[in-house]
């Protein structure tokens, strides 16, 4: 796959195991520059899972990730991060025409207590100014929604865990991002916060693109598509949420299995995964028909 990444990234000899194929042939043409800002605990399991999606386009893309100066990592080696990763000092430097910043694990926590904060929120400055679009994913759409438009983020009463339908809201079924989904889709989920409908509707520039009748807001686009906050976890691999429920439990936690995730409700069961399809549609749409097509307006 035309996939250009980090020399001698994990990722590539885990993926081979599932038979995809990460050759980046020479090409003529310059690569899309896609930079991950991967605040997830776990970031090799994260490194892989954006790996497998952004590997199925046709399209030529040059990985980046991207670490935070301000935030040490306590489930990833140092040695890791300092080979594949680039400070953002560094990295903003450079051209990149799209970026993604993942979830993280401080949902307990006031925006403005989050050890990185002010760094991410020069991130989150540099991206509305500099690239062409940005996927905010579940933490990181939060925070971004309470950055640029002061939108708040709200407990729930128990953790929103496990993979529900999803609707696109009327009127957006024939937008770019939406091309070649089906009228109802599946997203994994798991959070314990959630932003809320009425906020976002008193914002112009803002559109709210799907909905679950259970997880509630899952998409919501920034004018034209120059950024999307996304709640769920679609780039999830179908062991995700099953590991995240067994670590859980090992912590004592007293929590639901996941829902719609295991046949019967049984978690001794190989989950059903229902969203990859989607998924690979969203990812592959977004580099189409949003980076490739805004970059060239930058």
């Amino acid at each position: 796959m035309p996939l250009y990444l980090p020399q001698d990234l994990l990722a590539v000899a885990y993926l081979e195991k599932e038979h995809i194929s990460l050759e980046s042939p020479p090409s003529p043409t310059s690569p899309l520059r896609i930079a991950i800002l991967n605040l997830m605990p776990l970031k090799i399991e994260t490194e892989i899972d954006f790996v497998r999606l952004l590997s199925y386009t046709s399209l030529n893309v040059e990985l980046r990730f991207m670490r935070l100066e301000g935030h040490t990592s306590k489930n990833t080696p140092a040695e890791h991060l300092l080979q594949f990763y680039q400070t953002f000092r560094t990295l903003k430097k450079e051209r990149i025409d799209g970026l993604i910043i993942t979830g993280a694990p401080v949902e307990h926590l006031p925006f403005e207590e989050v050890d990185y904060w002010e760094e991410l929120c020069e991130v989150f400055r540099w991206a509305k100014e500099k690239v062409a679009t940005t996927l905010y994913i579940c933490w990181g759409a939060l925070a971004g929604l309470y950055y640029h438009h002061q939108i708040p983020k709200y407990p729930i009463d128990k953790k929103m865990f496990g993979v529900f339908p999803h609707n696109i809201c009327t009127g957006y079924e024939n937008i770019p991002i939406f091309r070649g989904f089906d009228s109802e889709f599946y997203v994994p989920h798991s959070r314990h916060t959630e932003v809320r409908a009425t906020d976002i509707e008193k914002q112009t520039s803002l559109s709210i693109l799907c909905t679950s009748p259970i997880a509630g807001v899952h998409i919501v686009m920034e004018n034209e598509g120059q950024a999307f906050y996304i709640t769920g976890h679609s780039e999830y691999a179908p062991l995700t949420l099953h590991k995240e429920y067994q670590r859980d439990i090992q912590k004592g936690l007293c929590i639901a299995p996941p829902e719609y995730y295991y046949p019967n409700d049984d978690c001794h069961s190989f989950p059903m995964v229902r969203w990859r399809s989607s998924a690979h549609l969203f990812f592959n749409n977004w580099l189409q028909y949003y980076v490739l097509s805004l970059c060239k307006e930058i």
